[in-house]
């Protein structure tokens, strides 16, 4: 899978469960709507310190981020 798809689905997914415009993580994150747009769709390429900013104004660890759908299924079975 393209890690850029995978973080990026992962963001959003994170993002509306809790319950989070792109506004207002936005917000929160200090990074622009415009970007963050880009990163949930896969067009951007974030840095490892860019992940780490994300996850912490998520909430969540960094490797969260980067974890396929089958892993967190396996998980929660």
């Amino acid at each position: 899978m393209d890690m850029r798809r995978l973080v990026g689905q992962n963001v959003k997914r994170i993002r509306l469960e809790k319950k989070l415009t792109q506004e207002q993580f936005s917000n929160i994150s200090g990074f622009s709507q415009q970007y963050l747009s880009g990163l949930e769709s896969g067009r951007r390429n974030p840095t490892v310190v860019t992940l780490y900013e994300i996850a912490k104004a998520l909430g969540v660890s960094h490797l969260e981020l980067l974890e396929p759908l089958s892993s967190r299924q396996k998980r929660s079975s």
